[in-house]
């Protein structure tokens, strides 16, 4: 029971630090804008940029985290992407800032490999539970961390021992943290609750058995899910900051972060809550809508994504108004629904594939995270009337996922959800994979 709670405090506390690092250049944008001498649509790309490596991250580290343990690509990774963070705190060009970043921002795939870790301790019926908690307070290091706490102490006139201006301290000493952590994890981490549950996930890697995982009606709907949840939670943590900025005039970097921070808070804090509602439902068999009688858990996820794509129409709104404060309170609502989408979604994942959690969490995570970087070119977009406009535009892309999941969450369908896919279609006894003709 001890060592449950431990591994579960090292896989949160990893990564809450990796959201930091993944987001720390979001509260800086303003003074990396002067020094390099950015436009606005740079700046989108600057925050694509950080995403961009991400999606291709998570699918590599989902199967590896399966055959080697949470210890040791959680070590790795933290190490690797802390050295590249203190790297691009010595940045001499715009070029060499990007490409460091890039790799630094890999500390976004830290999700997956905490995911596999969490499920490979927690019984399936706490697991929504165990994993909101994890990822609910990891998410938050965007807002607590990256948006809230690193722009007071590395604030406007920063003069520290080793750098005078914020974000290059910023990223040199999360970046040095970073490497402590990756090392305290290697030695203190254990993969799982036992050996025979390390070997039955260790067992199931294998490129095969990834394409016939990934290729399930259940991994697809909940990949393009995340899409537009968790792919929307990183394109607003990366540009809030800019749109308060410069859709509103407000120019104060701890008053423009302060205000990108409430939705970071909501889409992270309160995750647990859509993991747990998500868990209750299944206990409890709640129908609370007809069309999709029986499956508890996907009844809950579609009420969720319905909820964030009516609340990023509301962005669009209170933008318009012109209102600051209206925006800030229509973001929380947008980062509640992300929240609870997201537990929802990821406590289905470890359900539905208890022996390929980190493959699967690498391909939902992977794919949802390309929303990261998709979103910023629509919220930057030149040809847009205003800033506002964008939010809505993101909203109606969403409309054919949703769609998908109504098609998905049926019935008769969601019964073979595990079973049923695309491209490959059955299993041979011996566990290989035989792919359509």
């Amino acid at each position: 029971m001890k060592d449950k709670w431990k591994n579960l405090i090292l896989a949160t506390a990893m990564f809450n630090l990796g959201f930091v690092i993944w987001f720390s250049f979001a509260p800086y944008t303003g003074g990396i804008a002067d020094e390099f001498g950015l436009s606005v649509a740079q700046l989108g790309i600057v925050a694509s940029s950080a995403v961009i490596a991400v999606p291709l991250g998570r699918m590599v580290i989902g199967p590896l985290t399966d055959r080697y343990g949470a210890p040791v690509t959680a070590g790795w990774t933290m190490v690797i992407v802390g050295s590249f963070a203190v790297i691009s705190a010595f940045a001499w060009s715009y070029e060499v800032l990007i490409g460091s970043r890039v790799i630094a921002s890999l500390s976004g795939i830290t999700f997956v490999i905490g995911i596999q870790h969490v499920s490979e301790w927690f019984e399936e019926e706490n697991l929504g539970t165990a994993e909101g908690i994890f990822a609910g307070i990891g998410n938050a290091g965007a807002g607590i961390g990256a948006y809230f706490t690193l722009p007071r102490i590395f604030g406007e006139g920063y003069a520290g021992p080793l750098f005078s201006t914020n974000w290059r301290a910023a990223f040199f000493y999360t970046g040095a943290l970073a490497i402590l952590v990756g090392i305290t994890y290697y030695f203190v981490g254990d993969a799982a609750k036992s050996e025979a549950k390390r070997q039955a996930t260790k067992e199931g890697v294998g490129f095969k058995q990834w394409m016939w995982v990934a290729t399930r009606y259940g991994a697809v709907v909940l990949s393009v899910a995340y899409v537009m949840t968790f792919g929307l939670e990183l394109a607003m943590n990366g540009w809030l900051g800019t749109y308060y900025r410069e859709g509103f005039g407000q120019g104060d970097l701890v008053i423009a972060a302060t205000f990108a921070a409430t939705f970071s808070v909501a889409a992270g804090l309160l995750r647990p809550i859509g993991g747990y509602i998500s868990d209750l439902s299944a206990r409890n068999e709640w129908d609370v809508l007809p069309w999709f009688a029986g499956r508890h858990r996907e009844q809950w996820t579609f009420v969720t994504l319905v909820f964030v794509i009516a609340a990023m129409f509301g962005m669009t709104a209170a933008g318009l108004t012109g209102s600051i404060y209206a925006a800030v309170g229509a973001a929380f609502l947008v980062g509640m629904g992300c929240a609870f989408a997201e537990g929802a979604i990821f406590a289905q994942v470890p359900a539905m594939f208890p022996d390929d959690s980190g493959s699967v969490a690498g391909v939902v995570g992977g794919i949802g995270s390309s929303g990261g970087s998709i979103y910023p070119l629509v919220f930057a977009a030149p040809f847009l009337p205003s800033l506002h406009w964008g939010f809505a535009i993101a909203a109606a892309t969403m409309i054919p996922i949703l769609a998908l999941a109504a098609w998905v969450f049926q019935p008769d369908i969601a019964e073979q959800a595990t079973e049923s896919g695309w491209l490959v279609s059955e299993t041979e006894p011996n566990g290989s994979v035989m792919a359509d003709d």
